[in-house]
């Protein structure tokens, strides 16, 4: 069996705490192709319940996770949000490695990097 997957993590910045209720959407790229994977919610924590890869879907390859921003700030009243979704793009190339994709947040811009 595998031991790598895919997680993730949102914060707002803004507020100083965890991104509660925010959807993402998570796709694989191959060339052109774009095809979804899945979607999750972030909880009270600010992850997703559950990997968003493990087992036999995780694999070597071109990932997008779709942060849906623009909802998340109009739930917390703001009328035309600056960032809509946030598309942040990856490679998996090592099935044995956990991938952590962390975001944090504010209204007016974003930071990602790979964390553990």
């Amino acid at each position: 069996m595998l031991k790598g997957r895919l997680t993730t993590h949102v914060l707002d910045t803004t507020l100083g705490c965890p991104a509660v209720g925010l959807a993402l959407r998570l796709y694989r790229l191959d060339g052109d192709d774009r095809r979804l994977l899945g979607t999750a919610v972030t909880n009270a924590d600010g992850r997703t319940d559950r990997p968003l890869l493990e087992g036999e879907a995780f694999g070597v390859g071109v990932y997008e996770i779709q942060f849906e921003v623009g909802a998340y700030h109009r739930a917390a009243g703001a009328d035309i949000p600056f960032l809509d979704a946030v598309p942040v793009r990856f490679g998996i190339s090592d099935l044995e490695a956990n991938y952590h994709v962390p975001l944090l947040l504010s209204p007016f811009g974003y930071s990602t990097y790979r964390g553990s």
